[in-house]
């Protein structure tokens, strides 16, 4: 059987250098591997001085690890960056108008392009929101949206992440470190610039005051330290010179928000969260959290406090609901997509079930609440017994899942030791939606570091690169 065939978007199918690739392979090839391993060895150190780490969730060790970083760019030409961006754009549009549908008129859902109960028995609908009028009709203000490349050469949309999307702060420090280690890089070659992401993400959140404050109070709300992504909540709110808040700093009264500072109480106008909806008010959701902040729903709701991104997003970003995305912008925007979704079968409909269970050793298998690549069958790497187990929770809830062809995802040559060799990437472009919508060029490119795997999630031993796009 004949090897299955990758784009790689470095190199042709005669392995000349594609144009776009020219100045990274020249330097490549002229540097000496001594200054280049060298650098690699720094690079690993800097990361760790400045302590960018994650947490891996059910691990005994408790410990945090190092993301690895491979100095290998992925480069995007601007034109495909073009077409990526308003593709985008349109996409986090019509699912802004989606949010705003479903919790007020319905419309989508009278029209009958989407089923009432896909909407009522999915856990991330909150009941709590319908009816309530967000600033400028946004919900999702930070979307991370995951784009692959298949072995056609096209980008596809795999998954929206529009409740807390994580992993900006790797796409800025990955930038940081390559322009510090290898200037003569970018001395070489128009990259498009990324590290004005904080002064966008401010400028967005700035706009989202519900009582138009010429100079609103915004604070970050995280968890705390134990989280897998604290790292970049630091990171953020420090770049844009706001403060980092916890459930316990902050109070609420007359259905206002205030921040416990050393001069008192001082009101709070917007609060970029990164808490679950489940998390963020013990008064509304989860009584048994201590993250949330009491009472802060009754402020949302009364329009004395904007929260970023909305509650009930989640609704938009489940995997079950992604198949109906294009049909989305064809209903709100009259348009057809410029982003085509992944080939998607959903489990509950019966026909798709019985393909799916005659297919599954060809096919990738997903929980519909499921991230971080976790719950996943990836069919045609999974053992019989793998796949067998797998069979049986299907069957027993086949609602809870979704199945897509295996793609063959991009490849791009990584450091292996000493060696390089093709590794599989996606890419993790950042929206911010405010009075406009916004970007920077490209985003955080995850790599998958064992070799064949197409599971690119930190999680799941993933590592980062940086992203070019190059004029």
């Amino acid at each position: 059987m004949a090897p299955p065939v990758y784009f790689n978007e470095m190199y042709d199918g005669g392995r000349s250098v594609r144009p776009h690739y020219a100045a990274f392979a020249e330097w490549l090839r002229d540097t000496p591997p001594e200054r280049i391993a060298q650098n690699r060895h720094a690079a690993d150190l800097l990361f760790h001085r400045v302590g960018i780490t994650f947490a891996v969730y059910g691990e005994a060790s408790g410990t945090e690890r190092l993301i690895p970083f491979d100095i290998v760019p992925h480069v995007i030409p601007g034109a495909d960056w073009d077409m990526l961006s308003r593709g985008l754009a349109q996409r986090v549009t019509a699912l802004n108008r989606f949010l705003h549908d479903v919790y007020h008129d319905q419309e989508i859902l009278g029209a009958g392009l989407i089923p009432y109960e896909q909407i009522q028995s999915n856990p991330q609908f909150r009941p709590e929101m319908i009816g309530v009028d967000v600033p400028g009709g946004v919900y999702a203000h930070v979307a991370g949206v995951d784009i692959v490349r298949n072995n056609d050469g096209k980008y596809y949309v795999l998954e929206d992440n529009l409740r807390t999307p994580s992993g900006v702060s790797y796409m800025l420090e990955n930038r940081k470190m390559m322009m510090r280690l290898f200037p003569e890089l970018f001395a070489q070659q128009s990259i498009r610039p990324v590290d004005h992401y904080p002064d966008l993400l401010l400028e967005t959140l700035r706009e989202l005051s519900p009582q138009g404050a010429e100079n609103p109070t915004i604070v970050l709300l995280t968890p705390g330290h134990f989280n897998s992504a604290y790292f970049e909540h630091a990171f953020l709110a420090q770049q844009m010179g706001i403060e980092l808040v916890e459930g316990q700093d902050l109070f609420v009264q007359n259905s206002t928000v205030f921040m416990r500072t050393t001069q008192g109480p001082q009101r709070v106008d917007v609060i970029y969260r990164r808490i679950d909806d489940d998390f963020l008010d013990p008064q509304a959701f989860r009584p048994d959290s201590m993250l949330g902040v009491p009472g802060l729903l009754q402020a949302y709701r009364a329009g004395r406090v904007t929260l970023a991104n909305a509650i009930g997003t989640g609704v938009a970003d489940d995997k079950s609901m992604y198949p109906y995305v294009p049909e989305m912008i064809r209903f709100y925007l009259g348009e057809e997509p410029i982003l085509n979704n992944v080939p998607t079968y959903v489990l509950k409909k019966p026909d798709d079930l019985q393909y799916v269970l005659d297919n599954l050793a060809e096919l990738v298998v997903k929980e519909a609440q499921g991230s971080g690549g976790y719950g996943m069958l990836v069919g045609p790497t999974a053992s019989r017994e793998e796949r067998e187990r797998y069979r049986q929770r299907i069957l027993d809830s086949p609602e809870r899942f979704i199945a897509q062809p295996t793609l063959s995802l991009s490849v791009v040559p990584t450091f292996v030791g000493t060696d390089l060799g093709d590794r599989h990437i996606d890419l993790r472009p950042y929206v911010l939606t405010g009075s406009s919508t916004r970007f920077v060029p490209g985003g955080l490119t995850r790599v998958a570091l064992r070799e064949g795997s197409l599971v690119v999630n930190s999680s799941q031993g993933g590592g980062v690169k940086d992203t070019w796009v190059v004029d």
